[in-house]
């Protein structure tokens, strides 16, 4: 191949990928026309979003919902439908505050549906009716009843009825920290 032609074809070659390159970069520009910040594309930060969230919940409509899990403090409900009359009134509905509560021998500890548990000092053992027990979120297993309560470890209570209470024969009271609905009996 002779020189000028090779030169040629370097020099087409050139144009063609210069030309190529104009193309997918106009279509590039063109595909993104919103700035943000913009109408098109607005910008909005966390606290306005928890200020919509809120506006929208306080002034939707709850019909049939029940109790939910967000704000339950002064409700003497634990969120079910009414069916199970059998459990006393929840004492505590906050569901972020922690309190510390001690409970006595011969006493239970029995949490609403989503409450946690960390037993702190004492001999605690699991109290639920059914062949589920409480999750022990930090081993990851289920707890069922009967069976002993690790002290430091974050219990989970899936559903209501279900609770701990101080082990028979220990003489000694259960310090606990509760999160979310309990009673104690």
């Amino acid at each position: 191949m002779k020189p000028y032609m090779k030169v040629s074809l370097a020099a087409l070659a050139i144009g063609v990928g210069v030309w190529v390159g104009s193309v997918y970069s106009n279509t590039a520009i063109g595909a993104g026309t919103s700035q943000p910040g913009t109408a098109d594309d607005p910008v909005v930060t966390k606290s306005y979003v928890d200020q919509q969230i809120q506006k929208a919940l306080n002034g939707g409509t709850n019909a049939g919902a029940g109790n939910s899990a967000g704000n339950n403090s002064g409700s003497t409900g634990t969120g079910s439908t009414g069916s199970d009359t059998s459990l006393p009134p929840v004492v505590s509905g906050a569901s972020d505050a922690v309190e510390i509560v001690t409970v006595k021998p011969g006493q239970q500890l029995i949490g609403a549906s989503g409450a946690e548990f960390i037993v702190r000092s004492g001999k605690a053992v699991i109290v639920s009716e059914g062949t589920n027990g409480v999750a022990d979120l930090t081993d990851g297993v289920d707890l069922t009843n009967g069976q002993a309560a690790p002290t430091n470890h974050l219990l989970s209570f899936p559903r209501d009825g279900r609770g701990i209470t101080v082990l028979d024969g220990n003489k000694y009271s259960l310090t606990v920290m509760v999160r979310g609905g309990y009673s104690l009996k």
